[in-house]
């Protein structure tokens, strides 16, 4: 037999066989180390959240167009993505009826708060978003971005942390 034959004989067995044996293993998906699953109202808060990342930082803005402060920020987000109205300061969020959260039972939609400019009051906040990040508006001449809650000035200036978002995904204002 010549050569061309044989290759194209050879060829011809090794589909065949392929086609015989037994088919792949599916290729192993890992899941996402995620303690909680995210919920369609708290998956919309974290997309919206994380889209006005890059959004330039202005005091008391509230809107993409003008800027956001954190608590701006917040607030235009939950409106949005969750239909909730939070309060318009860090402070009067930090007091919204709800489960305070301890930082280990974190979930994504959290609000987390800090003190930023001294002592123990709520100075400013963002939202959790999972694997220990958060999203929030920091300061003049920035812009919102995401953060790690393990940097060393946000350990430092932890102060806790309230979730709005219930089992239903409604707020729990006064």
């Amino acid at each position: 037999m010549h050569y061309p034959a044989r290759l194209t004989l050879v060829v011809l067995f090794a589909l065949l066989a392929a086609c015989a044996g037994q088919p792949p293993a599916p290729p192993v998906v890992q899941e996402p180390n995620v303690t909680h699953p995210v919920p369609g109202v708290a998956e919309d808060v974290l997309f919206s959240a994380l889209g006005l990342v890059g959004t330039p930082y202005r005091w008391g803005g509230n809107t993409p167009d003008s800027g956001f402060d954190c608590s701006g920020l917040i607030g235009y987000v939950y409106r949005g993505a969750a239909g909730i109205s939070l309060p318009r300061t860090t402070q009067e969020m930090s007091n919204l009826r709800g489960p305070a959260v301890r930082r280990h039972a974190l979930q994504p939609g959290d609000l987390v708060f800090f003190a930023t400019s001294g002592g123990r009051r709520v100075s400013h906040a963002g939202i959790y978003v999972g694997q220990d990040r958060f999203v929030h508006a920091p300061s003049s001449g920035g812009t919102v971005r995401l953060d790690s809650l393990g940097a060393s000035y946000w350990q430092k200036n932890y102060l806790g942390a309230k979730r709005v978002l219930d089992h239903e995904q409604l707020a729990r204002n006064p």
